[in-house]
This record gives C-alpha cells, sequence and structure tokens, in this order.
C-alpha cells in the first residue's frame, strides 16, 4: 500500500545531489534513477535575472521530440512540498510544478518536476554544473548522459558562492556521519 503521505519528485538540476536536496528537504530519499523522454536539459533565467544563488543559469527542461534527460526520483513527505516548492522560487512565478511521467526499469512514474518560466537561456556557472555533475556521478546517471553534461559550456564565473561553501559542510558532515557507523 503506498503511503498517502509522501510524493515523488523528479529531480534533474542540482537536486540531483542528495546533500543538496537534503539542506532543506530532509525527509528525500532515493526512489530510483529514470529517464523522461521527449524533453531536453537547458539552462537559463526567470525573465532573464540571473540566479544570485548560483551566478548563473540554473537549469530546467523544455519539450523537445526525441531527446531525454535522465535524473533521479526522490520519495519525499509531504511536509517538504512547502520547502521544495520555496527552493524552486515558485511563489514569485520563477518555476511552476507540473506532473510528468518518467520511465524506470520496467514501469512509468508519475512525478512532481519542476519547469522554468519565462525562460531566458544563458549558461550555467561552473560550480552549479559541478553540483549537477556530482549528483550524476552520485546516483550512477548513464555514462554516456554524464559526458552530454561534462560537455556543457559554462559562463566562467570564478567568484565566491555561499551555496558551494554549504555544500561542502554539509558533504563533510554527511561523511562524519558514515565513518562513525
Amino acid at each position: 500500500m503506498e503511503d498517502v503521505q509522501t510524493f515523488l519528485y523528479f529531480a534533474y538540476g542540482s537536486n540531483l545531489l542528495k546533500e543538496r536536496l537534503q539542506l532543506k528537504n530532509p525527509s528525500a530519499t532515493v526512489h530510483c534513477v529514470a529517464r523522461l523522454k521527449d524533453y531536453k536539459l537547458v539552462f537559463g533565467n526567470h525573465k532573464g535575472f540571473a540566479s544570485d544563488r548560483w551566478r548563473g543559469g540554473v537549469a530546467t527542461i523544455e519539450h523537445s521530440q526525441g531527446d531525454e534527460v535522465w535524473g533521479v526520483v526522490w520519495r519525499m513527505n509531504m511536509s517538504d512540498q512547502e520547502s521544495l516548492d520555496s527552493q524552486e522560487n515558485v511563489m514569485v512565478g520563477a518555476y511552476s510544478p507540473v506532473e510528468l511521467l518518467v520511465k524506470t526499469k520496467g514501469q512509468e512514474l508519475s512525478c512532481r518536476t519542476y519547469i522554468m518560466n519565462s525562460c531566458v537561456y544563458a549558461p550555467p556557472s561552473p560550480q552549479y554544473l559541478q553540483v549537477i555533475m556530482m549528483g550524476a556521478e552520485q546516483n550512477s546517471l548513464p555514462e554516456d548522459y554524464r559526458e552530454k553534461l561534462r560537455a556543457i559550456k559554462t559562463n566562467m564565473y570564478e567568484g565566491p558562492l555561499p551555496m558551494m561553501a554549504e555544500l561542502e559542510r554539509e558533504r563533510r558532515r554527511a561523511k562524519e556521519r558514515e565513518d562513525c557507523q
């Protein structure tokens, strides 16, 4: 029997990385790796306003016949949905939550995900792309998809990003917890 207190969330950007998602959504647990058919991963900014958090374009998906986006399906408590919406700037209209079907081994799953509104294409910062790559590695997304991610051109931003320091602290804490077990 499915637990009605949880939902499935398909992550394809920085939330591929467990430590990133769990900063504000502690209930998130990996359900499976999946692919979204007929969509492609793109980077941009809502109405052209650059992300202060990431200093460059951020990930979104758009319909594209024949393409596919790989990601992670997370099972999350309903109590984290508001926090996830907040992280995705739903209230200010940057992203809209949608329900999409993703394919996994032998089945289709209906998952919540987010699509940017009024996207103006812009390259991601190297740091943002690094977080996506770390999540793709952590969850063993297909190697050919990781190769596509590695080929994405960045905006070459070299300044500091407080989010990167926060993620590093969280990754160290997670490693220490693992080592203690």
